[in-house]
């Protein structure tokens, strides 16, 4: 039976595509087979992988690796599907061929979203490729303030573009951003903390989604 794809998608810069991926994919390794793919020309999730391995050793991360553009995409996503519990793709930051050759070979988009009117704003190419695909997406806040008012506001109009919201947010918290650039996830760096937590709630969340349904597109 074929592993889950989950893409993680979003337009705007800045918006913790690549370090939900990471953090998600460590945990999710420790109870399944993962493999992660890049195909974002930025290379960020490569250069997070690389950090990996020169700290855990070459065949000692815990995950599977491939970063892979073009015309490849849909054949490598297909073959690591077949091999793997979970595959992740972080997908590139904007509506290219391979954004939607990703959106297409998956069963989830999770779109991380900082509680801002750009952020907002910049899901939409996003979410029409999935609905053009029919494929369910996931909104997750992310880097969530501790200002409450601003991140009601932004909720609201979540709700108004009757999209699912995943019940989690995730907080803007350093522990997340030091974990990833010494290439580890949040569980291995700062296990038990509020950041780990909140990671962990969310791979169990997205996994369970997918095993009741409880998605739109």
């Amino acid at each position: 039976m074929a592993g889950v794809v989950i893409t993680v998608a979003q337009q705007k810069g800045g918006a913790g595509k690549t370090t939900m991926a990471a953090h998600l994919a460590v945990a999710f390794a420790a109870s399944r087979k993962v493999s992660i793919i890049d195909i974002d020309p930025q290379g960020s999730l490569t250069a997070w992988y690389k950090t990996r391995e020169a700290r855990f050793g070459v065949g000692e991360t815990g995950l599977d690796f491939t970063a892979v553009t073009g015309w490849r995409v849909s054949g490598e996503v297909e073959r690591q599907a077949r091999d793997h519990d979970v595959v992740l793709v972080d997908s590139p930051p904007r509506a290219e061929t391979e954004a939607r050759i990703a959106i297409r070979a998956a069963q989830l988009i999770l779109i991380p979203v900082q509680p801002s009117p750009l952020d907002i704003m910049a899901m939409g190419p996003t979410l029409e490729i999935a609905r053009q695909e029919k494929v369910p997406v996931l909104l997750v806040l992310n880097r969530v303030p501790p200002r409450a008012n601003l991140t009601e506001t932004m909720m609201g109009r979540l709700v108004e573009l009757k999209v699912p919201v995943a019940t989690t947010r995730i907080g803007n918290r350093v522990a997340l951003a030091n974990a990833f650039v010494e290439g580890e996830g949040i569980g291995e760096s700062a296990p038990g903390s509020r950041a780990d937590e909140e990671v962990e709630a969310l791979a169990a969340e997205v996994m369970r989604r997918l095993k009741t349904g409880a998605l739109g597109r």
